[in-house]
C-alpha cells in the first residue's frame, strides 16, 4: 500500500500514484521492516530535481521494478526539503563513502536506520559502467540475505565514523583582518576572470561570496573585491542563467560561460540574488544590478507567491514539449530561429537573434538556444523596439505548457525572500513589494509558528506541515522579520526575532564550545545529530543564526546574543581562510562584526529621506530603526529626541555615538 496520499510535500505526492509502496520517514516503516526483517531502501530527492523525475519514470512506475522492491524492502521516500535533517545526515554518508553525491539519493538501511549500500541515480539497465536498478535491488538483498554479519559489520563501522568526525571550531577567536584578506586571496585565485564567478562548470551563482565581496569593499576600499562582484554579476545577468525574458534566476549552469543552465528556479537562489543585486547597486548605482533586482522581486511575487501569501519553492526544470508531448528540460525557456520568426517576423527575428545569441545551429539542444545577451553594448536599436520583442516573446512563451510548481511553503526560504523584497522595496519606492514580505511575515506568524514560538518547516495550501524547523528556519525567518522591523518601523517585527533567537540559544547552540547544531535539543534523534556550518546553496543554518543574533544583539543590546554570535564565527576564523568559496555568508557576517555592526536610529520619520538614506548605507551589516520620538517600540529608538523638531539620524559603534545630523547628506557620509 502506497502511504503518500495526503501528505504536504508536492515531492511525495508525485509518487503518491507508483505501484510502490511507499512510506514516508516515520518510526513505523522501521517497525514494518523488522517485523518483515528485511532491509529499508530509503530514496531522497526534491519535487524541481530533473533526475528525480527520470528515475522516477524508469523505475518506480514500473510495475516489475516496483514489485522487486516491494517483495525485498520496506521503502521510504523523503522530501529534503521537507526533512534536511534526514538527507544531511545519510548524504554524509554518501559522501564518505563514494567521494560524492548528490538527487536522487539511493540509502539502504538497516531497520536500526543504519546505512549499508550508497547510490544516487540508477538506471532501469546497465549503463556507462552503472550496474542497473533491479540489479542493486537483487545484490543487497542476497547480501542481506546471505551475509547479514558483514552488512552489520559495515553499517556500524559507518556509524562509528560519523560519529567521530568533529569540527575545528574555536569559539573563543574571531576572524581578524588577516583571516578575511586571506579569504579575499582565495577568492581572487578561484576567480574566472574572463567570465566572471568561481571554478569551472558546472557554475553556480555565488550570492553569499558576492555579498562578503561587497562588504569587504564596503569596509576597506579593496577595488579588486567590488570588481570581482560587479564583473559576476553582470555575466550571470546577460546569461542563460538569468531569464532574459521574464526575469529570475536558474539554479545553475552547466558551463562556466553561464549559457546553458539547468532550467529549475529555486526560491532561495532568487531571494539570494535579489538582494545582491540590490546592494550592488546601492554600491555602484548600477543600471543593470538595478533592473535585475527589481526583475529577481516581480519574478517571485508574480510566479512564486501563493495564495496564503508565502511563497513556494520552486519551478521545475521541466516541462511538456508542444512538439512531441514529452516532458524535457528547458522546454519552455529556450527558442529556436524559426520559432522566432513565427512570432515576431524577419526583420524582428534577425534583431533578436543579434540580441539574445540565438544561432541557426542552437546552443542548447535540438537547434533551440537558451536567451542570452552576450554583448555588453548590443547593436544600435531602438529600446522600445527591443521592450516589444521582450513582451510578444513573453506573451508567446506563456502560451507554452508552464514548468510545475512546488507549492510547498519552506519558512527559512521564506525568510531570505522576505528579507529581499523589504528591503528592494525600501530602495526603489516600491511599496507593493514591502506588502509582499509583509505577507509573507504574517503567514509564518499565523501558520508556521505556534504558541511558544516554535517554527514548522514547511506548510502547503494553508495546512501547517508535521516537520519541525530546523537552525536555517530560526534563523533565516528572524533575519527576514528583522528586515521588516528596520524597513516597516514596526517593533513586532523585532519582538518575534527575539522569539526565535531566544530558542536558538536554548535549543540550537552547544553550551560549552559555542557550536551550534541543525537541529533543536529535542528534535527527532537520527543516527547522528547534523551539523554543516559551510555555506552552499544557502546560508548554512550556523553562519545565518550569527548573523540574525549579531543583527538582534545591535538593535536591542541583548549581550548573550551577541556573545553567541561572536563565539559562532569562530568557524569562520578556521574556514575562511582554507575554503572560501564555502562560507561566503559567514565571512559577509564576520564582515559587519569587524565594522560595529553600526546602529542607526533614524528618529521622526518612516521611508522618508533620512530613512531611506540610512538604509542604503553601505555600512556591512549596519542595522536601521526608524519611527516618532519616543516610540517605545524599537530599543535604538529610546531617548532619541528630534532636532531643532526636525527627523533626525543618530548613528552609533562600539559604544560611540556621532553627533544626530538633519542632513541626508552627511548621514550617507557617516554611513560609507
Amino acid at each position: 500500500m502506497n502511504r503518500l496520499a495526503g501528505v504536504t510535500s508536492p515531492y511525495l505526492l508525485q509518487h503518491a500514484d507508483n505501484p510502490v509502496d511507499w512510506w514516508p520517514w516515520t518510526p513505523e516503516a522501521f517497525e514494518e521492516a523488522r517485523r518483515r526483517d528485511v532491509p529499508v531502501l530509503l530514496s531522497v530527492g526534491y519535487s524541481a530535481c530533473h533526475w528525480c523525475h527520470v528515475m522516477a519514470h524508469e523505475s518506480f512506475e514500473d510495475e516489475a521494478t516496483a514489485a522487486l522492491m516491494n517483495e525485498k524492502f520496506v521503502n521510504i521516500k523523503v522530501d529534503r526539503e521537507e526533512r534536511p535533517d534526514v538527507d544531511a545526515v545519510y548524504m554524509e554518508a554518501v559522501q564518505a563513502a563514494t567521494g560524492q553525491g548528490g538527487w536522487p539519493m539511493t540509502v539502504f538501511l538497516t531497520p536500526d536506520a543504519e546505512p549499508f549500500y550508497f547510490g544516487t541515480y540508477f538506471p532501469p539497465e546497465p549503463r556507462h559502467g552503472m550496474p542497473s536498478f533491479p540489479q542493486v535491488l537483487d545484490g543487497v538483498h542476497r547480501a542481506w540475505a546471505d551475509r547479514r554479519g558483514e552488512v552489520a559489520e559495515v553499517a556500524g563501522k559507518i556509524v562509528r565514523d560519523l560519529g567521530e568526525r568533529q569540527l575545528t571550531h574555536n569559539a573563543d577567536e574571531k576572524p581578524d583582518e588577516g583571516e578575511l584578506a586571506q579569504a579575499l586571496l582565495g577568492l581572487t585565485r578561484d576567480f574566472d576572470a574572463q567570465h566572471g564567478g568561481f571554478g569551472g562548470a558546472p557554475k553556480f551563482p555565488p550570492s553569499m561570496a558576492v555579498e562578503f565581496l561587497l562588504r569587504h569593499y564596503a569596509r576597506t576600499g579593496a577595488v579588486g573585491a567590488l570588481q570581482m562582484a560587479a564583473d559576476t554579476c553582470e555575466r550571470m545577468a546577460r546569461g542563460g542563467i538569468y531569464d532574459q525574458l521574464g526575469g529570475g534566476f536558474a539554479r545553475y549552469s552547466v558551463d562556466r560561460e553561464w549559457v546553458v543552465p539547468h532550467f529549475e528556479k529555486m526560491l532561495y537562489d532568487n531571494a539570494l540574488l535579489c538582494r545582491v543585486y540590490a546592494h550592488l547597486w546601492r554600491a555602484t548605482g548600477s543600471d543593470l544590478a538595478r533592473r535585475v533586482a527589481l526583475e529577481a522581486a516581480d519574478f517571485m511575487v508574480r510566479e512564486l507567491r501563493t495564495n496564503e501569501g508565502g511563497f513556494a519553492s520552486a519551478l521545475d526544470a521541466d516541462s511538456e514539449d508542444p512538439a512531441t508531448g514529452a516532458h524535457v528540460e528547458g522546454a519552455y525557456y529556450v527558442w529556436t530561429a524559426g520559432q522566432l520568426r513565427e512570432v515576431l517576423g524577419d526583420a524582428d527575428a534577425e534583431l533578436a537573434m543579434t540580441c539574445f545569441g540565438v544561432t541557426e545551429e542552437g546552443t542548447f539542444e535540438k537547434g533551440a538556444s537558451v536567451l542570452r545577451l552576450p554583448q555588453a553594448e548590443g547593436p544600435v536599436a531602438d529600446a522600445a523596439r527591443l521592450d516589444a520583442i521582450r513582451e510578444r516573446l513573453l506573451a508567446a512563451r506563456a502560451g507554452r505548457p508552464a514548468p510545475g510548481r512546488d507549492d510547498k511553503v519552506v519558512a527559512a526560504w521564506n525568510g531570505l525572500a522576505i528579507a529581499a523584497l523589504a528591503e528592494v522595496g525600501a530602495y526603489f519606492d516600491r511599496p507593493d513589494l514591502v506588502a509582499a514580505a509583509v505577507g509573507a511575515g504574517d503567514l509564518l506568524v499565523r501558520l508556521h509558528m505556534d504558541a511558544r514560538a516554535r517554527l514548522a518547516r514547511t506548510s502547503k495550501d494553508g495546512q501547517v506541515g508535521d516537520n519541525a524547523g530546523v537552525l536555517e528556519d530560526y534563523a533565516d525567518v528572524a533575519e527576514g522579520f528583522l528586515a521588516l522591523a528596520s524597513v516597516t518601523g514596526e517593533g513586532v517585527w523585532l519582538e518575534f526575532a527575539g522569539f526565535l533567537l531566544d530558542h536558538v540559544l536554548a535549543q540550537f547552540v552547544d553550551a560549552e564550545s559555542g557550536a551550534l547544531f541543525d537541529t533543536a535539543a529535542d528534535a527527532e534523534q537520527l543516527i547522528r545529530r547534523p551539523q554543516d556550518p559551510t555555506d552552499n546553496a544557502a546560508p548554512s543554518g550556523w553562519t545565518a543564526a550569527a548573523g540574525a543574533l549579531l543583527s538582534y544583539a545591535a538593535h536591542t543590546g541583548a549581550e548573550p546574543h551577541r556573545t553567541a554570535a561572536e563565539r559562532a564565527l569562530g568557524i569562520v576564523k578556521a574556514l575562511g581562510p582554507r575554503v572560501p568559496r564555502f562560507i561566503g555568508h559567514g565571512l559577509a557576517v564576520a564582515e559587519a562584526a569587524l565594522d560595529g555592526p553600526r546602529e542607526v536610529a533614524v528618529v521622526g520619520e518612516v521611508l522618508g529621506d533620512l530613512h531611506r538614506t540610512a538604509l542604503l548605507g553601505t555600512a556591512p551589516g549596519a542595522v536601521v530603526a526608524a519611527g516618532p520620538p519616543g516610540s517605545g517600540e524599537l530599543p535604538l529608538l529610546a531617548d532619541r529626541p528630534l532636532v531643532e523638531g526636525r527627523p533626525a539620524a543618530y548613528v552609533c559603534r562600539s559604544f560611540v555615538c556621532d553627533a544626530p545630523t538633519t542632513d541626508p547628506a552627511e548621514l550617507a557620509r557617516l554611513l560609507s
